[in-house]
């Protein structure tokens, strides 16, 4: 039971289609996935960096928060602790 095959002097249909694959590759460039991936993470990492500058440029240029006011309230209590009696009383 020989094979006598019917191609001798070319390819059968779907070899011949594989040929053109190898060209196909080559010419579609980057993958759209690896494009968006790339785009979306440079917008990231540029947020970043540019939080971080404005983080550094404030803490250069702004000046330092006020404290609250203490309420004489709280004065007379930490008084009374220490020993040391309010005035007028």
């Amino acid at each position: 039971m020989d094979y006598d095959p019917d191609f001798d002097d070319h390819a059968p249909p779907s070899f011949d289609r594989m040929k053109n694959v190898d060209r196909d590759v080559e010419a579609k460039g980057f993958n759209p996935g690896l494009i968006v991936l790339l785009l979306v993470g440079g917008l990231l990492l540029l947020f970043l960096v540019g939080n971080y500058v404005l983080y550094i440029y404030a803490q250069k240029t702004l000046p330092p928060k006020k404290k609250k006011p203490v309420s004489k309230k709280k004065l007379k209590k930490e008084r009374l602790k220490q020993g040391v009696s309010a005035p007028g009383e």
